[in-house]
């Protein structure tokens, strides 16, 4: 036994050994690593306005190299420039610094203003946040904050109306189907009133000043009634098996647009519903508005991915947006003819876009909107 012992020992020891030593753990000393990387940067400028030079303080740590991007398609790889905007807008600034510790990015939305903009009363936007439940409305002096003018959960809605002489909202309420509703209230979101109840799937609806009505894209209807919602005409123009979605009105000229989805096509009729005729075929889309000064209708086709502009007959047709992604386009348009803009919200991109009435000088008012939808300015 003891002669035994002595023969395995030495095995077992180199054994113990390696074991060790596959044990043995590396020390680092933290201290030794290079430092983290930070980036961030601060305005020189008390107030940021176009045509004017912005100094940028870089007060990132540990960098080696700088990137910036501007926002408008310009960018810099100084560690302080110096920035001016031509155009007044809301634009992101974003600096992405490098160093041995790392990578570090920061970014900033700078509202750069126009001094040379009225400073009186502005003309607003007003528009649907249907995934927020509000109505929203936005200055149209670029760089202004949305804010909200009222709540609307349980009152969810697609499209709404203006009446600019008395200074009210018509609102759609489709939340329920076949217990639809269209709501009145001022300006403010304030004296909501309920006119109509038991509609199918309001949309749409569209305010003829001049007669005291008011008409609505229900279902397969255009249904009419008066602006206090009385005298209700369930069917006062039928689409058999339709699906209208988008309603307008020409007050020049008396013509009533709607736009039905299932057959794709736009239709025009008389005030009193007479007249009613095919002017656009294989267009499918949620938005129409009517100007009726320029005498052209811009409308959402998501075949053509994208926003369209076409004579009050159909005629013309031409495309005026970039691509519009997604299954919901421009679900809400309007026109400021003060400055020649159009502006469209696309829902699912949650985007309030702009542009002249061309299509040029396409730009982004507003982004990260939940689920903008029906608009107008007032």
């Amino acid at each position: 036994m003891t002669i035994l012992f002595k023969k395995l020992f030495p095995a077992f020891l180199f054994i113990a050994l390696i074991a060790t030593a596959g044990c043995k753990k590396n020390n680092y000393n933290f201290d030794d690593l290079p430092p983290t990387v930070k980036s961030f940067f601060s305005i020189g400028n008390a107030e940021l306005k176009m045509n004017e030079p912005i100094q940028f303080k870089n007060e990132s740590e540990n960098g080696e190299s700088y990137s910036w991007d501007f926002g408008d398609e310009t960018k810099s790889t100084e560690s302080n420039p110096t920035k001016t905007y031509s155009k007044a807008g809301t634009y992101t600034v974003k600096l992405k610094v490098v160093g041995a510790g790392g990578t570090g990015n920061y970014s900033r939305d700078l509202a750069i203003i126009d001094p040379n903009a009225s400073t009186g009363k502005e003309r607003e936007l007003y528009f649907i946040e249907y995934g927020s439940k509000l109505i929203r409305k936005l200055s149209l002096v670029p760089g202004s904050p949305a804010e909200t003018v009222v709540n609307m959960t349980g009152k969810e809605a697609h499209g709404m109306a203006y009446d600019s002489i008395n200074k009210k909202i018509y609102y759609c309420d489709f939340q329920t189907a076949n217990a639809g509703k269209i709501l009145r209230m001022d300006v403010d979101g304030t004296n909501i009133v309920e006119l109509l109840s038991g509609l199918a799937a309001p949309y749409g609806v569209a305010i003829n000043l001049a007669e005291g009505k008011m008409y609505i894209a229900d279902g397969a209807n255009v249904s009419r009634a008066n602006l206090d919602g009385s005298s209700y005409e369930k069917s006062f123009i039928n689409i058999s098996g339709g699906l209208l979605r988008a309603i307008g009105f020409n007050r020049k000229t008396s013509i009533l647009y709607f736009y039905e989805v299932d057959k794709e096509i736009m239709y025009s009729a008389k005030s009193d519903g007479t007249g009613i005729g095919k002017i656009i075929e294989g267009a499918y889309g949620y938005g129409l508005y009517v100007d009726e000064i320029n005498q052209k209708i811009y409308y959402d086709d998501r075949r053509q991915t994208g926003i369209m502009q076409a004579n009050l007959d159909g005629s013309g047709k031409v495309k005026i947006s970039p691509t519009v992604t997604g299954n919901r386009g421009g679900s809400g348009i309007t026109v400021d003819h003060s400055t020649n803009k159009v502006y469209w919200a696309e829902t699912n991109n949650g985007f309030i876009r702009r542009a002249n009435l061309d299509g040029t000088e396409f730009e982004t008012v507003l982004s990260g909107v939940n689920g903008p939808r029906g608009m107008f300015i007032k």
